[in-house]
């Protein structure tokens, strides 16, 4: 199980001024998503957690340049899990299962493997230093041998199937990806 953390903006991870904004912007796009860049000090619309973190409203994803990455494909998958009928309706706090957390941890891992100078391994280590618990300890244990669950979830709804899963040491051998649900 994946619970987000409520760490201070100090620690030290990707934010989105080490990447730029394109890569970003065009990976959400993909999901019919836009992302929306706040000035510097600025609140951000639709933060659950304040300060630093992305906010969600509709298919709309909001940061600043000191948005750490982990934040911004987190909230921005807390939307692509959910039926795109159903986004109009998020505003701040997209979910309270379970199942829809876990599968946000697992997608924002899987598709960190998509933008530049990010990576599976990276985001994880972000994920851990932000705070972010898992039951196994680390974001690395619970993605290679506890997320199962989140992994067939995201299979069945069809959302893994044009994003490689992330080399990991032990990772399992992948799935064949599901049809999307109709």
């Amino acid at each position: 199980m994946c619970a987000e953390p409520t760490l201070p903006d100090s620690a030290d991870v990707l934010r989105l001024a080490d990447i730029g904004w394109t890569a970003p912007s065009k990976l959400l796009s993909r999901f019919g998503l836009r992302l929306h860049r706040v000035g510097a000090g600025q609140p951000i619309p639709g933060s659950y957690w304040g300060e630093s973190e992305a906010g969600i409203i509709a298919e709309d994803v909001y940061a600043r340049d000191d948005t750490p990455v982990h934040s911004l494909l987190h909230e921005a998958c807390h939307l692509i899990v959910l039926p795109p009928e159903q986004r109009a309706a998020v505003h701040t706090d997209a979910t309270d299962s379970v199942a829809e957390e876990d599968a946000s941890c697992y997608l924002q891992i899987v598709l960190a493997e998509q933008l530049p100078g990010v990576g599976a391994q990276r985001l994880m280590q972000d994920m851990d230093r932000w705070g972010y618990t898992f039951r196994l300890g680390s974001a690395q244990a619970w993605f290679e041998r506890d997320a199962d669950d989140a992994r067939l979830w995201l299979l069945k709804r069809g959302l893994l199937a044009h994003c490689p899963t992330p080399p990991t040491a032990d990772a399992a051998p992948a799935l064949a990806p599901a049809a999307p649900a109709v």
